[in-house]
């Protein structure tokens, strides 16, 4: 029999598929599937209109077969005439279900996944040879087409009993770099169906090896023996197609544990379907617990994608923002513009609709669950409170408006955490600025003079004490029109006219105390100054910079080689007994006054929660003032 050429184009597009388009040798497996699926999908159309068809819509299956070194995926489908044969197998990109899905009329209960015709060829990368027996429903005759890869091809006549094709792979050679035969393992068999093909709306079925207990054997030493039985692989019905009133919260956790890996309960599924463009189904999930991985380079975020219940991502990036990657879930659209492996999107307004209606989606369910389950919602802010953290910040602020009301931060006044909204809601009459604060910890943020000069007009302050907590209001600028404050960094606003008149004339006269402390202390101030808000608090230390101590702190730990300038402004508090008993020194005693220059720095450096700059001298000026 002479053997038949691909056309030089196709030849060298074999090529190129075999070893480029496709990264994953066990796609085959996947796109075989797809296409017997598609010959199903025709005859049931066909179905619809012809009653000679004489097959229900039960009795359509996809049959896996192993042999001796073969693979056989079997529908009993459509089938192809000779000349199908030739236009769809001897012509590599000609696709018979691109043209059927053109030709037919709208039908919502059909829809042919394989939309390209390169899928069938991906056996070529673990088959040496393939072998194709197809009847076509309404014709008496079979035909056969034999196929090496690039060599060319053969047809002739053949035997089925029935419609539909049989897709015989002859697997390679195993060699020291591949095993093409674990292919041919039924466990192998069984996880690629239910990773790639698990809701195919047919059954894929496969004699399985099973074990039961030998008939007539002794109860006390049972003994077994293996047989076979035909068993379907796959699903067929996925979770997310269903309506939500028929899907109980048992099988929404257990698709999540069993899809996810994850022991723990999802906090919130959102389940929920969208027409219009771009017609999709998704189920997400927000998860209760941060993976043990989550904040490190090896977490792999996205959400899988499907088309037509075929996977074709496993981690589909682009369908979820950077600041939501905790939100586990699937998306299936049989409207997305696939590339022709269809194992990438094309970058396109599709794509993009379904992104930002995910988004949506996912911040509403969050809104949702701060304002009516708090508890649930701290729960989850203690896993993801970072991640919604650097979304806002990311990108100079580009998403903010995504993720701003999902923030909580501790308030001083009420000892929790609460949102931007609940702050201002509850801001006393007058105060026109978001106040906040930074420190390593509550405790310490809690003890700084602001906090209690703030806390004593009424005022609540935000405590920060994440490195990127005040990374946030610089993101934001404002909120509701209300502006940020850094309590230690930026004037408060709460002197009148007349207290910054007074403050100035007590200035004027304590300018020798104030000129003595600077030449005192030398370079280690910029400046020396009064402030009449410091409350109880004698002294405080206030960056000349304008970037707050904790955010020195964050950029020496980036960057440790970095010189990074270390100005300070010295804040006397003017009506305390220690500045009192400074000013009489500086005029009766002057080493004395020396001495507390040094000691009030030094407390100043502790309040600010500043190493000491000589701790063994402050210990000793202490002892000598005990005398």
């Amino acid at each position: 029999m002479r053997k038949k050429q691909f056309k030089a184009e196709s030849k060298r597009l074999l090529d190129l598929m075999i070893n480029s388009i496709y990264t994953h040798q066990e796609i085959f497996l996947r796109e075989l599937i797809s296409n017997a699926s598609d010959a199903i999908d025709k005859l049931a159309y066909t179905a619809l209109t012809d009653d000679k068809v004489g097959i229900n819509r039960e009795d359509f299956a996809i049959t896996l077969t192993r042999g001796e070194g073969t693979l056989t995926v079997s529908d009993n489908g459509i089938g192809m005439t000779k000349d199908e044969m030739e236009e769809n197998l001897g012509t590599i990109a000609k696709s018979g279900s691109l043209g059927f899905k053109q030709n037919m009329e709208k039908t919502e209960d059909i829809d042919i996944i394989g939309q390209f015709g390169v899928g069938f060829y991906a056996a070529f990368m673990v088959a040496s040879s393939v072998t194709v027996i197809s009847r076509k429903y309404g014709e008496d005759t079979a035909w056969k087409w034999v196929s090496d890869g690039a060599d060319g091809y053969t047809i002739e006549e053949a035997e089925r009993n029935y419609p539909g094709t049989d897709v015989i792979m002859t697997f390679k050679a195993d060699t020291e770099e591949e095993k093409y035969s674990r292919f041919l393992e039924e466990y192998q068999l069984r996880s690629l169906v239910k990773k790639y093909s698990d809701y195919i709306r047919y059954p894929i079925r496969m004699a399985v090896t099973k074990s039961r207990i030998k008939e007539g054997s002794p109860e006390d030493k049972p003994e077994y023996e293996s047989y076979t039985e035909v068993e379907t692989l796959n699903s067929m019905v996925p979770l997310w197609q269903r309506s939500k009133k028929d899907v109980t919260e048992e099988e929404y956790e257990s698709f999540y544990r069993e899809k996810f890996f994850d022991y723990n309960k999802p906090l919130q599924t959102i389940h929920f379907s969208a027409e219009g463009t771009v017609s999709y189904k998704a189920l997400l999930y927000i998860p209760g617990k941060a993976p043990y991985d989550f904040y490190t380079k090896d977490y792999r975020s996205g959400l899988q994608l499907y088309s037509s219940g075929v996977l074709i991502m496993e981690n589909c990036e682009d369908l979820l923002p950077e600041h939501f990657r905790f939100v586990r879930g699937v998306v299936d659209s049989q409207d997305l513009s696939l590339n022709i492996s269809r194992e990438m999107l094309q970058h396109n307004r599709q794509l993009t609709l379904i992104a930002k209606n995910i988004e949506k989606k996912i911040k509403a369910a969050l809104l949702a669950m701060q304002e009516q389950e708090t508890e649930k919602y701290q729960e989850f802010y203690a896993s993801f409170a970072r991640q919604l953290k650097y979304g806002t910040v990311a990108q100079y602020g580009a998403h903010k408006e995504a993720t701003q009301d999902l923030l909580l931060f501790h308030s001083n006044r009420e000892g929790k955490l609460i949102s931007l909204k609940q702050y201002v809601e509850a801001m006393t009459e007058g105060q026109e600025k978001i106040y906040y604060i930074s420190a390593e910890n509550l405790e310490r943020a809690k003890k700084l003079p602001q906090v209690q000069t703030l806390s004593n007009k009424g005022y609540d302050v935000l405590l920060f004490t994440d490195e990127v907590d005040e990374f946030v209001p610089q993101t934001l600028m404002t909120y509701s029109e209300k502006p940020f404050c850094n309590a230690a960094t930026e004037d408060l606003g709460l002197q009148t006219e007349a207290e910054k008149k007074e403050l100035e004339d007590k200035a004027e006269k304590m300018k020798g105390t104030l000129d003595f402390l600077k030449e005192t202390l030398g370079e280690t101030v910029k400046e020396v100054k009064l402030n009449s808000t410091l409350g109880e608090v004698p002294v405080c230390m206030t960056p000349a910079s304008g970037m707050s101590f904790e955010m020195e702190k964050y950029f020496k730990r980036m960057n440790p080689d970095m010189p990074f300038p270390e100005e300070r402004i010295l804040e006397l508090n003017p009506d305390h007994e220690a500045v009192k008993a400074l000013e009489i020194a500086t005029a009766q005693d002057p080493e004395k006054a020396k001495d507390y220059a040094k000691l009030l720095y030094g407390q100043a450096q502790l309040l600010a929660d500043l190493p000491l700059s000589d701790p063994a001298e402050y210990a000793s000026l202490i002892c000598k003032l005990m005398k």
